[in-house]
C-alpha cells in the first residue's frame, strides 16, 4: 500500500472517530465506515492492521487528554480546598480579634501581649475568679495549647505584684549596674 493510501485512510478513520461517541462506536464500525466513504475494501489485513493502529493511536491521546483534564481539575480541586482552609484560618483569627480588636485565644481568653512566639500573658476566668496568666505555650494540631510552666494569679495578687513593679525594676538596675 503505498504513502498517499496509507494518508487517505488514516484521516479518514480520524475524522470517523472524531466525529464518533466513543462508548459506542467499534473497530469493526469505524472501518465499514471508512471503506464506505473512501470506496475500497478495508479489510485486507494489512489495510485493517492500519486502521487498528489509528483507533488504538487516537484511543491512547484520548485517555492521555483524559487523564491530564482529570490531574489539572484535581489541581484546581486541590487548591480550592487549600484556599478555603486559609479563608476558615483566616476566620478563625478574626473570631479570636473580637470588634473591639483585642485578641483571644481558641478557649476565649484574652490574650493581654504575646511575650515571645510561645510566652504570653492572659486574662482568664478560673472558677469564678479572674486570673493573671503568665504561661508558656506549645502548638498541637494548629492549636496553641497552655504547658504547665507559668504562673497564675489572682487580681489582689497582680495589684501587689503590679505595685512592686517600680522597686523591681529599681532592683534590676541596681544590679546592672553592679556587673557593668
Amino acid at each position: 500500500m503505498d504513502a498517499k493510501t496509507e494518508q487517505r485512510i488514516e484521516e479518514t478513520v480520524l475524522e470517523i472517530l472524531r466525529n464518533s461517541n466513543m462508548d459506542e462506536v467499534t473497530e469493526f464500525m469505524v472501518r465499514k465506515s471508512a471503506s464506505e466513504k473512501l470506496g475500497m475494501d478495508l479489510s485486507d489485513p494489512t489495510r485493517k492492521s492500519l486502521v487498528r493502529r489509528v483507533v488504538t493511536a487516537f484511543l491512547d491521546e484520548q485517555n492521555t487528554m483524559q487523564q491530564q483534564q482529570q490531574e489539572e481539575q484535581q489541581k484546581e480541586e486541590d487548591e480550592e480546598e487549600e484556599e478555603e482552609e486559609e479563608e476558615e484560618e483566616e476566620e478563625e483569627d478574626d473570631k479570636k480579634r473580637k470588634n473591639d480588636g483585642k485578641e483571644y485565644d481558641d478557649e476565649g481568653d484574652l490574650i493581654i501581649c504575646r511575650l515571645s512566639k510561645t510566652r504570653r500573658v492572659t486574662i482568664t476566668e478560673f472558677r469564678g475568679k479572674t486570673l493573671v496568666s503568665m504561661r508558656e505555650y506549645y502548638n498541637k494540631g494548629g492549636k496553641e495549647l497552655p504547658t504547665s510552666k507559668g504562673i497564675s494569679l489572682t487580681a489582689e495578687q497582680w495589684a501587689s505584684f503590679s505595685k512592686n513593679v517600680p522597686a523591681i525594676e529599681k532592683a534590676i538596675k541596681k544590679m546592672k549596674s553592679r556587673l557593668d
